[in-house]
């Protein structure tokens, strides 16, 4: 296809409807570098039938599960996000608000070392269909989210698919998550480089750790992205742009990676993962975390 026909095709309306069997994409292209980033939110506004989507806008903020629970005549209660929980150590509901300043909540800690604002799902029996349906390994998932920290201080900081809602990754057999830690203070991993963004992953308790080329800063926006496959392998996407995934396990450190299209090695059958996003202070001071939105979806039937 000629450049001159490219130029065309850009400005052209269709008289009836446009047909693709992989959906449509929304993309960015970098005028220095001819770098290609996908825009494209939730596998693109082009809904596949087979499969089943859920978005969260935080159209209402998270809080504690006593104040979720509580009779709906009390004013709190009314106000809270039915779908989304706010749990961690020392948390309140006082402590999710809206972001004011950008789209989304602001999970913030309560002041002391240790102490955490996390976001997941309403996880009590049949409340909601974020933790009602499952995000089975054997489905394969696709997770996004979109975070923003407003400060870089003493923190840990996840966002993906866990067992547990506990930030360290020793802790949880399977799993597959985001993580940026400022030190090891807290969680004991001992990351080459502190001040990178990480992709975990686990399968039976086997640990991978990618070191991502990108260098955390405060007030940016990361679109984390990930894509579970039919044979349960993993690609990851940072706004919009794909990264490899080592296959490599036992670097604690974290194997560095670079762009390119490698995913990761087959995650355990069935397991079912739980989305969460949160946040750990490593020292004795609130820190908080930006969540503007969470995107998922999965097989109807796996």
């Amino acid at each position: 296809m000629t450049t001159e026909v490219k130029n065309k095709m850009g400005n052209t309306t269709f008289s009836g409807p446009i047909r693709s069997q992989n959906g449509t994409r929304l993309i960015s292209k970098n005028s220095s570098t001819g770098l290609i980033s996908d825009r494209t939110l939730a596998d693109s506004g082009v809904r596949d039938a087979r499969r089943f989507f859920l978005e969260e806008w935080f159209l209402q903020r998270p809080g504690i599960n006593a104040n979720i629970d509580q009779v709906s005549t009390v004013e709190v209660q009314r106000a809270l996000n039915r779908n989304w929980e706010a749990l961690g150590t020392n948390m309140t509901t006082a402590l999710c608000t809206f972001a004011g300043t950008s789209g989304g909540v602001k999970a913030t800690t309560a002041g002391a070392d240790q102490d955490q604002a996390i976001i997941t799902p309403h996880l009590d029996t049949a409340a909601t269909a974020w933790a009602g349906c499952l995000w089975g390994t054997e489905n394969e998932v696709h997770w996004e989210t979109s975070i923003q920290l407003p400060a870089i201080d003493n923190q840990n900081v996840w966002a993906g698919l866990k067992l547990t809602n506990v930030p360290e990754l020793a802790t949880d057999a399977d799993q597959a998550y985001f993580n940026f830690l400022t030190d090891a203070d807290n969680s004991g991993q001992a990351f080459t480089d502190f001040t990178k963004l990480h992709f975990v992953y686990s399968v039976g308790g086997t640990d991978y750790i990618s070191q991502l080329p990108i260098t955390v800063a405060a007030n940016t926006i990361y679109h984390l992205k990930m894509e579970i496959d039919s044979d349960r392998k993993i690609a990851i996407f940072v706004n919009g742009i794909q990264y490899n995934v080592t296959s490599t396990s036992g670097s604690t450190g974290g194997t560095a990676v670079t762009t390119g299209t490698t995913k990761s090695a087959a995650l355990t059958n069935d397991v079912d993962l739980i989305p969460y996003n949160g946040i750990e202070a490593n020292a004795g001071a609130a820190e908080a975390l930006n969540t503007h939105y969470i995107c998922m979806s999965r097989n109807v039937y796996e």
